[in-house]
C-alpha cells in the first residue's frame, strides 16, 4: 500500500556532497489519527550496494576479508573488521556488480550466484538498500585459487581470510565484531543449513 498521500515535502537542503550526499528535509507526515505533523530528518545517500558470501560446502569454509574502517575505530573498535565482499552498485546490475567486487576483494571466480534477500541496513538515516547473495566456490584444502588481481588488489587494506563457520560463531560470542553484512548472510546460511539437515532427517 502506497504512503505517498501521507507525506508532503516542504523543504530539502544540501548539507554536504564532499564524498556522498547529506541532505536535511522538512516534511509533513499524516499520522494514523489523521493529524499532520511537521518533522525534519537528515538523509545520507551513498547509493545502493550488494554483498556476497562465498562458501565451500565440502570444506565447511567461507571467504571473508579484513579491512581497516575508520568509523569503527573512532567508535572504540581497535582491530580490523571482518567483512563479506561488498560494493556500491553505481547503477550496475546487483549480480554483475558483486561478481566484480568478489574478484577484486577476494580473488575467486564464482559459479552460480543466489540472491537471498534485500533490505535497508539503516533506514533511520541512510538511504542505501543492500542486495545479499550467496555463491559456492571450489577449492582444495589449503589451496588459494586466485583469478585476476584479487586478494584485495583493488583496496590496500583488504586481505583474504578463510574461516570456518563455527569459528565465526565463537568470534561473535567473544564480541569480536563483524560487519552487519557478515552477520546477516551468516544467519541466513545457518538457517538454510539447519533446514536442509532437518529435511534430510525427515526423508530418511
Amino acid at each position: 500500500m502506497s504512503i505517498a498521500d501521507r507525506i508532503r515535502i516542504r523543504d530539502v537542503r544540501l548539507l554536504s556532497d564532499n564524498w556522498y550526499v547529506l541532505k536535511t528535509t522538512t516534511f509533513d507526515w499524516r499520522r494514523g489519527d489523521g493529524v499532520w505533523q511537521t518533522s525534519s530528518r537528515e538523509t545520507y545517500d551513498r547509493g545502493n550496494g550488494a554483498t556476497l558470501l562465498p562458501y565451500s560446502r565440502r570444506l565447511g569454509t567461507v571467504l571473508l576479508s579484513r579491512q581497516f574502517r575508520y568509523p569503527a575505530y573512532v567508535n572504540g573498535y581497535d582491530g580490523l573488521m571482518i567483512e563479506a565482499a561488498a560494493g556500491l552498485l553505481d547503477a550496475a546490475d546487483p549480480e554483475a556488480r558483486i561478481r566484480a567486487e568478489v574478484e577484486e576483494e577476494i580473488g575467486y571466480r564464482l559459479g552460480a550466484i543466489t540472491k537471498v534477500f534485500e533490505c535497508f541496513m539503516s533506514p533511520g538515516s541512510v538511504t542505501e538498500k543492500l542486495y545479499f547473495f550467496l555463491a559456492e566456490y571450489e577449492a582444495h584444502a589449503g589451496e588459494r585459487r586466485w583469478w585476476g588481481r584479487g586478494g584485495g588488489g583493488g583496496c590496500r587494506t583488504a586481505r583474504i581470510a578463510v574461516r570456518r563457520g563455527d569459528e565465526d560463531d565463537r568470534d561473535r560470542r567473544d564480541r569480536r565484531r563483524q560487519d552487519d553484512y557478515v552477520a546477516a548472510v551468516f544467519g541466513f546460511a545457518r538457517d538454510a543449513r539447519q533446514q536442509g539437515q532437518s529435511e534430510r532427517v525427515g526423508s530418511s
